[in-house]
């Protein structure tokens, strides 16, 4: 018979429930003193729309999270826009959980520095640098621009004669990726017609029909055409030869033009992340970056490995910054 006298078992549930707190409220302390801290369901924030290079590496990080059983539950999240004000502000949600991240990229230092960014970069945490990819500057197989040279020389004698794509935005890390050296080599960079384009296939596109002296675009969104002929890659801002089919093509430094024009990407964690949460987070991009699959992904695509844990990130983003706002200056795209 399931029988209990009613005071007498009111005091053994309460016992049970205070044993119970007890128990927990322990195990969460010693969990926070160990930094035993576990990820939930979490989302990659990307600030960018399906399939490019953005969408492309946050993906293959949630996969190897995945399969490596570090990170089952993280779905990758597309929120493009305003100047990538709508990818902070959704991470802005979830300040001091380590559940929401998003793509750190050199380009977030842009539009803050243009003023489209009502954020400021460095009040969000810093997880890793993953890797760098390159700006290269291309023109048509007919093009009467034999090399990077006399493409130099035609810029310095008329900086505006010459249409110039990039995507998706004036100032990007495209736009400084090909206005540093440039600037380097002694052209006037703000005398330059750059027209905007809302994806490098856009641009690639209106080079190949004539509408474009010139585009800057990276590397991923070149190899086909290049491989077909239709293309002319006359130098890359890498700090040495990429692998084929790009290892024909010199950099800016074989040049004589010491600029290796930078463009990082990583993961961004939210503003006030605890410590715990942020060594979590570290040790597991160093899993997955070992990996053959990792390495492969960045090989494919033409990227260079460049981990850097959270102090290291820090202060290589602070030195970015530096060099970011004196090519946006001297652009002119700077308020005063």
């Amino acid at each position: 018979m399931n029988r209990c006298i009613r005071p007498l078992c009111k005091t053994a549930m309460g016992v049970l429930l205070a044993y119970a707190a007890a128990t927990a409220g322990a195990a969460q302390a010693q969990s926070q003193e160990s930094g035993a801290w576990k990820p939930g369901k979490g989302e990659f924030i990307v600030p960018a729309g399906p399939g490019g290079a953005l969408d492309t590496s946050a993906r293959m990080i949630a996969h190897l999270l995945q399969v490596k059983k570090l990170y089952p539950n993280l779905v990758v999240v597309n929120n493009p826009g305003g100047n990538m004000t709508i990818a902070l502000n959704a991470l802005d949600r979830h300040k001091g959980d380590g559940n929401y991240v998003a793509t750190s990229v050199s380009s977030l230092m842009n539009q803050e520095i243009l003023g489209k960014l009502n954020h400021k970069f460095a009040d969000y945490t810093e997880i890793a640098t993953l890797f760098d990819e390159y700006v290269a500057v291309v023109v048509r197989a007919d093009s009467p621009y034999k090399n990077i040279h006399e493409l130099i020389a035609k810029f310095k004698a008329a900086p505006d004669a010459l249409n110039v794509g990039v995507a998706t935005s004036i100032g990007n890390h495209i736009h400084v990726g090909i206005a540093s050296p440039l600037k380097e080599a002694g052209v006037n960079i703000s005398k330059m017609t750059v027209v905007p384009y809302k994806s490098s296939s856009e641009s690639m596109t209106a080079l190949q029909g004539g509408h474009l002296d010139v585009v800057a675009a990276t590397t991923p969104n070149l190899v086909g055409l290049m491989q077909s002929g239709a293309i002319r890659v006359l130098a890359i801002g890498a700090p040495e030869r990429l692998s084929a089919p790009f290892d024909t093509v010199p950099t800016w430094v074989e040049e004589g033009i010491n600029v290796v024009p930078s463009s990082a990407q990583g993961v961004l964690g939210p503003k006030n992340m605890p410590k715990e949460q942020l060594e979590v987070w570290v040790q597991m991009l160093k899993t997955i970056t070992a990996t053959k699959e990792w390495k492969d992904f960045l090989a494919k695509n033409h990227w260079r490995e460049h981990f850097l844990e959270p102090e290291q990130s820090r202060e290589y983003r602070a030195q970015e910054y530096k060099n970011i706002h004196a090519v946006l200056t001297e652009l002119g795209l700077v308020k005063q």
